[in-house]
């Protein structure tokens, strides 16, 4: 161990010297966005039987799981250390932002089509039971928002990378106890008590409709390491050797874990959505070692594919919140409002509800594209102005 640290030491500088855009960053980040419409359509599209096994349990459990979210909470934090003149002023004005950014996502993949879909249908039950819960509920934006108020706090009081690590580990530990103590979840007795208190703590109740998925003091511990580890990936004047002594541990642990965990059923991977948004300490750790083995595996990958294919990549990790936005309306208004409405049901075959994810995500990208474009000529013609 010893032998493999001071190998690792020998790949840093004492100052910055890796400043250019991560490319492995971006990979990662891309890859986890592609996916997000098959397993969103996936999940909708498909009974709670049939995501128990098979393809859809290998996008709802496997993929959908410390493939994904992890990954972008722990690059979020890595690309703080690559913005350019950071303040606190600038990150709370981003944090909130971007809570703006989610309830206008909620009130469009949420609101207005479940009204649409109740004033044809007349379906109180599907549309406007759950629908205070599926507007107000939490998402990985308003974690993100909130996330990046909490580590600008961290940075404003000076707080050390340990002290900020040690605080991220508490909080997640906080909550593995809280949630061990009450079958996974807590529950306030109030429908907005849940609600938002599931901002900050895994909630749920007997309605069924408890949106609390990301959870800050469960998640925060990914995107302050990923803060941390920015600031060594700084310093590293050889990323191919970098990568190479650190990832393979990591991901040796991963490759061990994921086939006993699923055949078991442990932690993440056991039965309902919150075994995985309200994850237990060790399902974080293991999530943790294998978004650093995957960086690896995205930094190997990086230097070998052709360019053209790198740009694809790289401009889809540029818009990813766009993509992110986009790919849900479709996702919700097709499968809860259209389908729900012309079929009765919104279930459909694996093959078609695959084919539909390649067709959201290919429309997603493009507009993505197109309001990135519509965006920048705005500002060019305000500046000009």
């Amino acid at each position: 161990m010893e032998n493999l640290i001071g190998r690792i030491r020998e790949t840093l500088a004492d100052e910055a010297v890796n400043t250019e855009r991560q490319k492995n960053v971006d990979l990662g980040k891309s890859m986890m966005v592609i996916m997000l419409p098959f397993i969103h359509t996936i999940i909708e599209c498909t009974s709670d039987e049939g995501l128990a096994s098979g393809i859809p349990y290998l996008f709802d459990s496997v993929i959908g799981s410390a493939f994904s979210a992890p990954m972008y909470m722990f690059c979020m934090g890595i690309g703080i250390n690559y913005s350019r003149n950071v303040t606190f002023r600038m990150e709370l004005s981003r944090g909130l932002r971007l809570i703006g950014v989610f309830y206008l996502l909620n009130t469009c993949r949420f609101l207005i089509p479940y009204l649409i879909g109740y004033a044809i249908s007349g379906d109180r039950e599907h549309f406007i039971d759950p629908l205070m819960y599926r507007w107000l509920g939490n998402d990985i934006l308003l974690f993100a928002s909130l996330a990046i108020m909490t580590s600008a706090l961290f940075r404003l009081f000076r707080i050390s990378d340990r002290a900020m690590i040690l605080i991220s580990l508490c909080a997640t530990l906080f909550t593995s106890a809280v949630y061990a103590l009450t079958g996974d979840s807590l529950d306030t007795g109030s429908k907005y008590g849940n609600i938002f208190l599931g901002y900050i703590i895994g909630t749920d109740d007997a309605t069924g409709y408890v949106i609390s998925d990301f959870p800050l003091l469960t998640w925060l511990i990914f995107p302050v390491c990923g803060y941390v580890f920015g600031k060594v990936l700084l310093r590293v004047k050889d990323r191919n050797k970098f990568y190479s002594l650190i990832s393979p541990p990591f991901l040796l642990i991963a490759l061990i874990y994921f086939p006993l965990g699923i055949y078991k059923g442990w932690g993440m991977f056991g039965e309902g959505q919150n075994c995985y948004y309200h994850m237990m300490i060790w399902d974080v750790a293991v999530s943790l070692c294998l978004t650093l083995g995957m960086l690896g595996v995205w930094s190997a990958l990086s230097y070998r594919l052709p360019q053209p294919v790198m740009s694809f990549f790289t401009e889809v990790s540029r818009n990813i919140t766009s993509i992110y936005c986009i790919h849900w309306v479709f996702v919700r208004t097709i499968t809860n409002v259209i389908l729900y409405i012309i079929r009765g049901t919104q279930e459909m075959p694996v093959g078609v509800t695959m084919l539909l994810s390649v067709l959201i995500f290919i429309v997603s990208y493009c507009l993505a594209r197109f309001y990135r474009q519509l965006k920048s000529e705005f500002m060019s013609r305000k500046v000009l102005l």
